[in-house]
């Protein structure tokens, strides 16, 4: 047994006696003798004697490089009194070393890693040209070597390679044929989405591509719904946003409408008076509503100019003005004429609203929130203004017409259009179409041969869409 001196060894032993690394000082049959020994990773001070009988198991570890600048043990304080259960000697050292204060114990180390941790610090003070006395370089050279060799051990292949090259996106996202699967995956969609998300794509109704918080998501073509018939209907038609129709009535028909109503006591006053209620509410919407009628907002009040004709129409538009002075906003008057019969009535009264009126063009202000235009009456050849249209469209404030033309106001062009009742089928000049409702009784629209039920139901206004 001579040839094992100086050989390392790690040596387990049976029971609670633990193991044991260390170099063979001395071996027989009976017992092996350890140096530099190590008892379950603590250091011995004394050489260590194993009984042959407790050893069940030894292996020989390759002896490491002999070099004091390069030391792989870690000092650290114990937490506790090191255990050893190999024999007399070793419990007795570690109590003498408790007693005479020993303050710093070597860590467990793993000799194995310790021998690679030689040859990574021996191989990065080589390669950086440092020698291998420096203890700082050799240090930090070590770090980095284990550090790699650990990424090795782990993964299989160092982290720190690095991409020759630019990785070109576009290429190989041309590679990826998006519209196959897209197509592949609508396949595999159940029949209802597939019809759902026709419908969405196709419909007819779908005016606002957004939704609103009433809406439904899956898109659906609302139902059209006829509850209102007139003879001989042989005029366009509109739909509301409810999906009802609406059909036209015509310029006769529309008369023998009224005149039906003079007689049963809604007179041409009371008409005017609802009919200017529900345009001075739609007013009220396009200068802002609530964030322009604010009390605390008086220094950004509106102004609305209100151009009048001599006939009824002309009547309308004042009184829209007079209801709107009564919710605060600043009005003005333009009449043609001061002296029209079927506007004298309405002009006493918005007199005493203390808002300005006025007869000549060049006295029209500058800057307005809005032009309602009641400057045409319903008939085969309106009267034309042809310095009043000049004038409108120069100014950049939106025109709200009442009760217009059929064919438009000439020379004159509204961004919307308020009709009373029923409409008459206006051409695409008057712009987008609004209904307001005069309250007429059923029986009325009977008395002329119309078969009438309420589109408005909870507004006293209501939009009109091109029915197709």
């Amino acid at each position: 047994m001579a040839q094992w001196i100086g050989s390392m060894v790690s040596i387990k032993c049976s029971g609670e006696l633990g193991n044991y690394q260390g170099e063979i000082l001395d071996a027989n049959p009976d017992r092996i003798t350890l140096t530099k020994a190590f008892c379950d990773g603590l250091p011995c001070q004394t050489p260590i004697h194993v009984n042959a009988a407790d050893i069940t198991s030894l292996k020989f570890i390759e002896k490491p490089v002999e070099d004091t600048a390069l030391s792989t043990v870690v000092l650290r304080k114990p937490s506790k009194a090191p255990r050893c259960h190999s024999t007399s000697e070793t419990l007795n050292n570690s109590k003498q070393n408790q007693i005479n204060g020993v303050q710093n114990v070597s860590k467990p180390i793993d000799i194995e890693l310790s021998k690679k941790f030689d040859e990574g610090l021996a191989f990065s003070n080589k390669s950086n040209n440092t020698p291998i006395n420096n203890k700082r370089g050799a240090t930090k050279g070590g770090r980095q070597w284990v550090k790699s060799w650990k990424d090795e051990e782990c993964f299989g292949s160092p982290l720190d390679h690095h991409v020759k090259g630019e990785f070109d996106f576009e290429k190989n996202l041309a590679l990826f044929d998006k519209q196959a699967i897209w197509d592949e995956l609508n396949l595999q969609k159940p029949d209802v989405v597939k019809n759902t998300e026709n419908r969405k794509k196709y419909s007819v109704f779908r005016w606002n591509s957004k939704y609103r918080h009433d809406e439904n998501v899956i898109a659906s073509q609302p139902q059209s719904t006829r509850q209102i018939f007139v003879p001989k209907q042989d005029c366009n038609e509109y739909v509301s946003d409810d999906g009802l129709i609406i059909p036209c009535i015509s310029r006769i028909l529309r008369k023998k409408l009224f005149e039906a109503a003079e007689k049963a006591g809604l007179s041409l006053e009371k008409r005017i008076e609802l009919f200017g209620t529900a345009a001075a509410e739609l007013a009220i919407q396009l200068i802002g509503g609530g964030h322009r009628l604010n009390p605390n907002n008086v220094h950004q009040l509106p102004t609305v100019l209100v151009l009048c004709g001599p006939h009824n129409q002309g009547a309308a538009g004042i009184n829209t003005a007079r209801q709107l002075a009564s919710h605060g906003v600043r009005t003005i008057v333009y009449c043609v004429s001061l002296d029209a019969p079927a506007i004298k009535n309405e002009l006493s009264l918005y007199m005493l609203t203390r808002n300005r009126t006025i007869t000549i063009v060049p006295e029209l202000p500058s800057t307005i929130d809005l032009i309602i235009c009641a400057l045409g009456e319903d008939s085969d050849s309106p009267k034309s203004y042809p310095a009043l249209a000049g004038w409108i469209n120069k100014n950049k404030a939106p025109v709200l017409a009442l009760d217009p033309p059929s064919g438009g106001i000439p020379g004159v062009y509204p961004k919307l259009s308020l009709i009373p009742v029923l409409p008459l089928p206006h051409s695409d000049n008057n712009g987008k179409l609004y209904l307001a409702n005069l309250g007429f009784p059923v029986d009325i629209f009977n008395e002329v041969g119309i078969k009438y039920r309420s589109p408005f139901g909870p507004k006293n206004i209501i939009p009109l869409h091109p029915h197709e």
